[in-house]
């Protein structure tokens, strides 16, 4: 039903090649980026545009974000095989296949109900299997499931969400873009129960992480 051909895939490495030039360097990064097909989680008719290093329109007023900016957050993230990984906002699924394709038990959080049956149902197609999805607040995480090795955010957050600090195991890596308009990505490192390091790396746009208001 999914046609992936030997055109997509030749897109899939020239788009390798185009971020490599901007400076990631991490191979199972690169690899995930190769192997997974993206114009599958795009809409046809931007199929065209889903080898382009850039950001497109998804349901629900939400967007695919640009492939730089998925392999720039996961190479930042420093996966290991087996570690439990939260992603705040699921989207289309494209970022949480790479978390997948890098050997992470994803727990992922989507806001919007749409999108989130939406996604559940073509992950699973597709054969990528998170070991948690769920419709609910990304500010809040998930308690249940918590401590996490890394957290990953891909949308923009006004603020750091205090709740996922605590969800993070001593020694993880929490990514997350911070700011209103534009972007900071952000790395938090946690050093202790109380301590953590904190690295800044530019600006990116993404859409906002909405609150839940009910």
């Amino acid at each position: 039903m999914y046609k992936d051909t030997f055109r997509h895939k030749g897109k899939r490495q020239q788009l390798v090649e185009v971020i490599i030039k901007k400076g990631i360097q991490d191979r199972r990064v690169l690899h995930a980026i190769g192997k997974i097909p993206r114009h599958l989680f795009m809409d046809s008719s931007f199929e065209d545009h889903a080898y382009q290093d850039k950001a497109f329109p998804i349901a629900a007023d939400q967007t695919i974000s640009q492939p730089y900016t998925v392999a720039f957050q996961s190479e930042l993230l420093e996966i290991k095989e087996g570690e439990n990984v939260l992603e705040i906002g699921t989207g289309s699924g494209y970022q949480t296949a790479v978390l997948c394709e890098l050997g992470a038990r994803v727990y992922s959080i989507e806001r919007q109900r749409e999108l989130y049956k939406k996604t559940k149902a073509f992950l699973n197609k597709i054969g990528y299997r998170p070991k948690h999805l769920s419709f609910g607040d990304g500010y809040k995480g998930l308690p249940a499931y918590a401590p996490f090795d890394k957290i990953i955010v891909t949308a923009g957050a006004p603020f750091v969400p205090k709740d996922l600090l605590g969800q993070l195991k001593v020694g993880g890596r929490l990514v997350i873009p911070v700011g209103e308009d534009v972007q900071i990505m952000t790395l938090f490192v946690r050093k202790s129960p109380t301590e953590f390091d904190k690295t800044e790396f530019g600006e990116f746009r993404f859409v906002p992480l909405l609150e839940d208001k009910n």
